[in-house]
């Protein structure tokens, strides 16, 4: 069994959010490192969610897929423009409900200023953070003819400057769901998502993790494509990993790890799943 500080963990999430998946699990005694396997870009054009910002008021609510949704979706907020509590009463306009699926992306949209009352995400015992858990708490709020705004990314690369990145089969599942309920549904790219490009620092280290006994940490099924795309022969069925949901555990076996593990995303399950890895 694997204890914690005896083994190295690799986590693959876009560089601001390894940093805190590092610090964490470092706190929690074990020893963790940053690659970094999606990198975060500004999207070209802001003007459309410059002008969603506009309209705001006519939507029911407003779905974040991910933390870096919220950080592109505020960081492109006209300087006119106020989405709190208080300024809705002041100018007797409606304010939409915000919608996350994690509590890494509750946290980004209180840090952002968003009042914790008017957030909607899973409870934080639930199984897992995704988006069935997120209509199971959102579903009955959705009337027909409402409009929810879904603030997502784009794969600036492998798909085309043109199209959306579905960042889950969920988010398109969820959109189903409230178009089935009568609701309308409106996108908006908030940031791009692109495969990086390791250098030889990198490269050795994620070779050299592939088979000293070091665990992977994915939490997207495009950083395990992006791990393949930067190295394509590298042998993976002596490496080990732990997912934080069932699709991005496909993804990791269809990668040829040796083992996967499944892990709600939160840092003492992840730490309980690397403790018991031999065991998956």
């Amino acid at each position: 069994m694997i204890q914690p500080g005896g083994s190295r963990v690799i986590v693959t999430r876009p560089a601001r959010e390894a940093a805190v998946w590092v610090h964490a699990l470092s706190q929690a005694g074990l020893q963790a490192v940053a690659l970094p396997l999606i990198d975060i870009l500004p999207v070209d054009d802001p003007g459309p969610a410059q002008r969603a910002w506009q309209t705001l008021d006519v939507y029911a609510a407003v779905m974040f897929v991910s933390a870096n949704a919220v950080a592109g979706f505020f960081e492109s907020k006209p300087a006119e423009i106020q989405w709190t509590v208080a300024q809705a009463a002041i100018r007797k306009i409606a304010i939409p409900r915000a919608w996350a699926i994690g509590p890494g992306t509750v946290q980004a949209l209180q840090q952002a200023g968003m009042p914790s009352e008017w957030i909607d995400a899973p409870p934080p015992e639930t199984a897992q953070f995704d988006s069935e858990a997120l209509w199971r708490q959102v579903g009955t709020q959705v009337r027909a003819g409402q409009r929810v705004l879904i603030v997502r990314g784009r794969d600036g690369q492998a798909m085309g400057a043109t199209q959306v990145l579905d960042v889950g089969v969920g988010r398109d599942w969820l959109a189903g769901r409230l178009k089935e309920a009568g609701a309308g549904v409106d996108f908006v790219v908030a940031y791009q998502r692109a495969c990086p490009h390791l250098d030889k620092r990198q490269q050795q280290l994620a070779q050299d993790a592939a088979r000293d006994g070091s665990v992977w940490l994915f939490s997207s099924s495009e950083a395990v494509a992006n791990l393949r795309v930067n190295l394509p022969s590298q042998d993976w069925s002596a490496a080990r990993a732990v997912a934080t949901h069932a699709r991005i555990a496909s993804a990791v076996k269809a990668a040829e790890f040796g083992v996967v593990c499944e892990s709600r995303p939160t840092v003492a399950d992840i730490v309980g799943s690397i403790e018991s890895i031999y065991e998956c």
